[in-house]
């Protein structure tokens, strides 16, 4: 899931804990025959997902791919976890798509954010 050129650049907002989030870490091979038709699903269907708040995503320059997917409660994450759908994307990720990953899921105690605002400066002023 780190396809992601028309997406806006800017994180997921900070949420009023506690919620939990799955960082889901990959390094791809490079069979990648159906992953973006894939992908686009996998973020269309866990979109209706009742707790779902939203995904961050970013990818290196030299291939490391992260996901960050956030979800209000255990029972949503648990609901995207054992979906049909996401399961068969699972195996076939690790049939050809992913040389290696990592799942990492942790309950967030804390979460602030920041957003500059507009000075009405221009960019190169001072």
């Amino acid at each position: 899931m780190s396809d992601h050129p028309e997406a806006p650049v800017a994180p997921v907002e900070a949420f009023e804990p506690p919620y939990y989030v799955a960082v889901f870490t990959t390094v791809r091979t490079d069979e990648q025959s159906g992953y973006r038709e894939t992908n686009a699903r996998m973020e269309d269907l866990v979109k209706d997902v009742p707790g779902f708040l939203g995904t961050d995503h970013a990818q290196t320059p030299g291939g490391l791919g992260i996901t960050v997917g956030y979800f209000r409660d255990a029972d949503a994450l648990a609901q995207w976890r054992s979906d049909a759908e996401h399961r068969a994307a699972q195996e076939r990720g690790r049939a050809d798509w992913y040389r290696s990953y990592t799942l990492h899921v942790a309950k967030v105690e804390r979460s602030h954010g920041f957003v500059r605002g507009d000075t009405g400066q221009s960019p190169s002023a001072g």
